[in-house]
């Protein structure tokens, strides 16, 4: 399956939806006329009791009778889950990244966050303040999303626990980064995180562990990668995330980015005012974002 979150002139709010060949359906409003209770945004339904067969059957009656069936073209694209308890980062986790920097390659995941408030969707702006920072870079990545509650789980049970995978531009204010000597600031700004376009199940995708992954800024590749190259893949990282905290439906794990990132160039590549990114993954798809001072 292929779920994301959708605003349209004619209906309220945001709501999940299923994109279903070339049609989308609003599983909410499927699911209620089918006489089965979905919530209307992505995060909650992954909260749900057996959600994906409730969103498989809510789908099967929107084709049979067309009720909240629209087209793509009538609809705005929103990140595809808002408000998660949790957005989580792995920092360091491409051996060639780790070497870029400097650093050495951890011994076990190195973790940080980014506030919820910082998501943005596709095709939507990523803003900052110039006199606030001035070093802004991207960095590409595969982001897990949670489907099911997670504590002290085995890592060869870790995978169960997923609702599937998207896309993730890990937007940092290197400046501030480094000011700081951690790293919540300069991940956290508004509007420097932006996810999508969808969704992907597992099903879909066959083999999270061997997917190429890249960075495109104005059309110029500046990251390209493959997720073989992760020093530890993400069954072992939802199983250390729920070592030490209780993962939730919705909650997003930044699975980490190759190297390439800009303030590690020479000369160094930073993102300015009219900017276009785009970040994409085998299977998954490709996230577009255009950058403004604000």
């Amino acid at each position: 399956m292929r779920l994301g979150q959708f605003e349209s002139e004619t209906t309220d709010g945001t709501w999940g939806g299923l994109i279903d060949g070339e049609e989308v359906v609003h599983l909410h409003a499927a699911a209620d006329a089918a006489g089965i209770a979905l919530p209307r945004d992505l995060r909650s339904i992954t909260a749900e009791w057996e959600w994906r067969e409730k969103v498989e059957l809510a789908a099967t009656y929107a084709r049979e009778t067309g009720v909240g069936l629209y087209d793509p073209a009538d609809l705005t694209r929103r990140e595809p889950i808002t408000d998660p308890q949790k957005v989580i980062c792995v920092g360091l986790n491409y051996r060639d990244h780790a070497d870029e920097g400097g650093f050495d390659a951890p011994d076990e995941p190195v973790l940080f966050s980014k506030f919820p408030q910082s998501l943005i969707g596709p095709d939507e702006t990523i803003e900052w303040d110039p006199a606030l920072t001035s070093e802004v870079d991207y960095e590409g990545e595969l982001v897990v999303v949670m489907g099911d509650r997670a504590r002290n789980v085995d890592e060869s049970e870790a995978l169960e626990y997923v609702a599937g995978y998207t896309i993730g531009n890990d937007v940092s204010a290197r400046d501030l980064q480094m000011a700081d000597e951690q790293w919540v600031r300069g991940k956290s700004l508004d509007t420097f995180g932006p996810i999508g376009p969808h969704v992907v199940t597992p099903e879909e995708v066959d083999d999270s562990g061997d997917l190429d992954i890249w960075t495109e800024v104005n059309g110029e590749r500046l990251q390209e990668s493959n997720t073989r190259q992760l020093i530890f893949d993400l069954a072992e990282l939802v199983a250390f995330c729920s070592r030490a905290f209780t993962l939730e439906p919705g909650d997003l794990i930044y699975t980490g980015t190759p190297d390439g990132v800009g303030y590690f160039r020479d000369p160094r590549v930073l993102l300015d005012d009219g900017d276009a990114v785009t970040v994409g993954i085998e299977g998954i798809g490709e996230l577009h974002n255009t950058c403004r001072h604000a």
